[in-house]
């Protein structure tokens, strides 16, 4: 929750489809006090090179403002973090700060008034190995399957727009991948978006990786 915005008020902000092509056109996304962002866009104690939200950070929202983390809430029984609160820059905009200060990280964010809900389907390799060819001589294929060939999210955070998105036409989730609308589970009612390419994300390179600075 961005805690020194009015509530009830809203404004739009015109974000690139693409980035890297702007023939690709502009879209028109709603900002409210309140906004999804990826879980793994905040961190409550960042390790080394992590430039994205934590305490007392600075990030600027892709297109829109600039906000700063002033506390946490967490979930009395786990202890896990429920939601971040922030202040956001009035002179921000969707462009440079006025005093010209410099942000680090841009992050993506949803309107939750204005958020539509899906499921979402993360098809990765079918095998552990890059080649089948290469398991060890005498192993059953099916014993090289990768559990994780489908990992299947319910109840994600979509812009609105993302609603009306024909069958068949590829979008671009930002750092995650390229989606399609699913053929035959897709509804109006219950959307459905299939992976069909994967994006690399460099910070989960690095966690991955245990890089330490």
């Amino acid at each position: 929750m961005i805690e020194n915005y009015p509530a009830g008020e809203e404004e739009i902000f015109e974000a690139a489809n693409n980035p890297e092509d702007p023939a690709a056109g502009t879209r028109q996304v709603p900002f409210s006090r309140e906004i999804w962002i990826e879980q793994d866009d905040f961190r409550e104690v960042p390790p080394p090179k992590y430039f994205r939200l934590s305490p007392g950070t600075e990030v600027r929202l892709r297109a829109a403002h600039i906000i700063r983390c002033t506390s946490v809430m967490k979930d009395p029984a786990s202890g896990e973090v429920i939601e971040v609160r922030a202040t956001y820059d009035t002179a921000s905009g969707s462009g440079s700060p006025v005093d010209g200060r410099k942000v680090k990280s841009t992050i993506h964010w949803v309107s939750a008034r204005h958020a539509v809900d899906a499921e979402v389907r993360l098809y990765d390799t079918l095998f552990s190995a890059e080649d089948p060819e290469d398991l060890p001589e005498g192993v059953d294929l099916n014993t090289g399957l990768n559990p994780r060939s489908l990992e299947v999210l319910r109840g994600c955070k979509l812009e609105a727009a993302l609603a009306d998105t024909p069958v068949g036409t590829p979008v671009q989730f930002e750092r995650v991948g390229y989606f399609v609308v699913d053929e035959r589970d897709s509804r109006p009612d219950a959307l459905v978006f299939d992976r069909t390419v994967t994006l690399r994300d460099a910070w989960a390179n690095i966690e991955k990786r245990g890089v330490k600075g």
